[in-house]
């Protein structure tokens, strides 16, 4: 709300503004000329100066009757400052901030055959109005002849964007403004250039532009836009872009999209919850599996035509069929739009087409540069493995340097040719067998065997079948050895008596799904006999004739096909329980213990159930079960192949 006092100020500034304003009057045969000479007087644009109009001029007729302009004019007052329009209420004291949304409404006179022409438009946020002294001052502006001073009244308080005639005029149409189209850039665009009307002709309206094109043959991409600007505000002997033809789009080409990351090299660290990066995990290997969508392909699009402003079409090429980017080990679906995985393994781009590859080469360390590596196929280590780095195939991993306090797993075989030196906390795991030259406080299982060349020192070795040490170095020193079937050495123990548990004749992973399938089928004979029972009530019913419900004839149904799923059930469970009571069975009297050199005290043989400590040294002997006591007989050579076999880049012979 504006107070009292700062009306006061606000009229004491006007006061003092006025008082300080500098004023011109100008004369000149038009008011264009005079406007320009006030703003030479005042060296002030056009823009920036307001003017009062104190005698309208006249062209006359023949010279005769010549009168000039006269008008005063001022610098215009700042932004932010009160309306010049006395009897506006609307007054703006500079209290409030400009809004960029803001515009002020606008008064527009055209002069056409039905008349004087004016429309008023609407102000916009904050913006003023438009006052009756301003559009009359734009009438006066534009033309001498007199205008109905109500209807103007009115057409200012709608300001509704409409022309509305306010007056007439000695209609002249050899005075209309010209119209001039050009069509250039072979055709794709068209320009108009206006000249201004003369006295007693009218303003060109967007109609009247249009018809001029249409006559020039100018019939697509008008801008219409641009006509309704010039019509509102016409702009004389300037050539101006009315019309413009649309360009023909060729068709994209086919291509392929993919589904992967295209740089194999490409580091991509993860984040976890807390906030921390394990710079180890570089996840350069974009694993795949059979398959998986690896790309689609994106069909090529048709060309869109052009076309001229005179409505001639252009011909548009359209895009280029590609053959499917396919690799080795990819193929394409059935309906051609996808390029799947044909194996499992790591997912390339190899000269511009998909591949899957089913081995990992790694040509050096694996360490910070590499990080840790997880592959759906067999991994080959040209270097060595560091400490504190993992290591994991779905294949195979065959690793030609050493192995430090690091993890390894593999479903298939474990190759290392330099050995295992795990620093009492390094792993090696293996689905199938694992060989190496060595094996150093480390602890190492796998599914099948493990063979050694130089040694196993104080480690954890597990194997699901046999253990064997063989050559120059094959000793077995410390720790704790079992294998189901067969541990065979050079020497077991040492001289200086190192405790060394040798154990075979068991399997501890048999035997847990021995105990899950019993368990599986306990659950089902205890469900069949619930069925049978329930069968051989309504069975029962039947015999007797009493009536049975329809719930009751469905649920009998129901409970036959249940029996006879679990009866299937039964039976595949009895045969894998008798195969694995049949292979523990074997154990008891195939497990052995073999050394072709010296087994030294402090070294405990365990064959089953049965358990013998070596108290003296003992040379070329081999330990087995019979009836129930470990019982030394001669030394007899394991007869099993022990050569690596050639699997996923294996070398056939890598740790021997």
């Amino acid at each position: 709300m504006v107070t009292m006092e700062q009306l006061q100020e606000y009229m004491r500034t006007r006061a003092r503004e006025d008082s300080e304003r500098k004023y011109v009057n100008v004369s000149a045969a038009t008011l264009e000329e005079a406007l320009r000479e006030a703003s030479v007087e005042l060296s002030l644009p056009l823009k920036k100066i307001e003017y009062e109009i104190l005698e309208r001029g006249n062209r006359g007729v023949l010279g005769m009757g010549k009168k000039p302009f006269l008008l005063v004019a001022y610098p215009a007052r700042e932004e932010g400052g009160a309306s010049d329009d006395a009897d506006s209420m609307d007054m703006d004291f500079g209290f409030e901030d400009d809004d960029s949304s803001d515009a002020d409404g606008e008064a527009l006179v055209r002069m056409a055959p039905e008349g004087i022409l004016l429309k008023v438009l609407p102000p916009q946020g904050k913006g003023d109005a438009v006052s009756e002294r301003q559009a009359l001052m734009v009438i006066e502006n534009r033309t001498s002849e007199k205008v109905d001073t109500s209807l103007v009244s009115r057409v200012v308080k709608r300001a509704d964007g409409e022309w509305v005639p306010v007056g007439t005029f000695a209609y002249s149409p050899v005075h209309d403004s010209s119209i001039n189209c050009d069509i250039i850039e072979g055709e794709m665009k068209a320009l108009v250039t206006m000249s201004p009307p003369g006295e007693g002709g009218a303003d060109p309206g967007a109609e009247t532009i249009l018809r001029a094109l249409e006559n020039q043959g100018v019939v697509h991409g008008v801008k219409e836009d641009v006509l309704q600007a010039l019509e509102e505000r016409p702009r004389y002997r300037e050539p101006i872009l009315v019309a413009e033809g649309t360009r023909p789009t060729n068709g994209a080409d086919a291509r392929a999209s993919f589904n992967f990351r295209t740089n194999s090299r490409e580091v991509h660290l993860q984040e976890s919850k807390d906030g921390r990066v394990d710079f180890k995990e570089l996840n350069r290997i974009e694993n795949v599996v059979e398959g998986q969508v690896l790309a689609r392909m994106v069909p090529a699009e048709e060309g869109q035509p052009g076309q001229t402003v005179t409505g001639r079409m252009i011909p548009a090429k359209d895009g280029k069929a590609i053959e499917a980017p396919i690799g080795e080990n990819t193929r394409l679906s059935d309906d051609g739009k996808m390029i799947l995985a044909g194996i499992n393994g790591m997912v390339k781009l190899v000269n511009g087409r998909v591949t899957v590859e089913p081995i990992y080469v790694v040509n050096g360390d694996v360490n910070v540069k590499e990080g840790n590596i997880r592959f759906l196929g067999t991994i080959i280590v040209k270097g060595n493995v560091d400490d504190g780095f993992s290591i994991s195939a779905a294949g195979d991993l065959e690793v030609m340097g050493s192995v430090g306090r690091s993890t390894l797993e593999a479903e298939g075989d474990v190759i290392v040719h330099q050995g295992i030196a795990g620093k009492g906390s390094g792993g090696v795991t293996a689905g199938g067998s694992i060989w190496s030259k060595f094996i150093e406080n480390a602890h190492v299982e796998a599914g099948e065997m493990v063979v050694v060349s130089d040694g196993i020192i104080n480690s954890v070795v597990y194997s699901d079948k046999r253990i064997i040490c063989r050559g120059k170095r094959a000793s077995i020193v410390g720790g704790h050895i079992r294998a189901a079937e067969e541990v065979d050495a050079k020497t077991l123990g040492s001289v200086a008596g190192v405790e060394t548990l040798v154990e075979v004749g068991y399997d501890p992973k048999s035997r847990a799904r021995l105990l899950e399938l019993e368990e599986k089928d306990g659950e089902f004979s205890k469900e069949l006999e619930e069925i049978v029972l329930n069968m051989s009530t309504i069975e029962g019913m039947r015999k007797k004739k009493r009536p049975i419900t329809p719930d009751k004839i469905k649920h009998y149904s129901e409970m036959k096909t249940r029996k006879e799923e679990i009866q299937k059930h039964r039976q595949k469970l009895g045969k894998e329980i008798s195969a694995i009571h049949a292979y523990l069975e074997e154990l008891k009297t195939t497990g052995r213990v073999s050394a072709s050199g010296t087994v030294f005290p402090g070294v405990k043989i365990m064959i089953k159930d049965a358990q013998l400590p070596v108290r003296r040294e003992t040379r070329a002997v081999t330990y087995i079960a019979e009836a129930g006591l470990v019982k030394v007989t001669k030394y007899e050579e394991s007869r099993v192949d022990i050569t690596v076999r050639n699997r996923g880049g294996g070398n056939g012979d890598a740790a021997h």
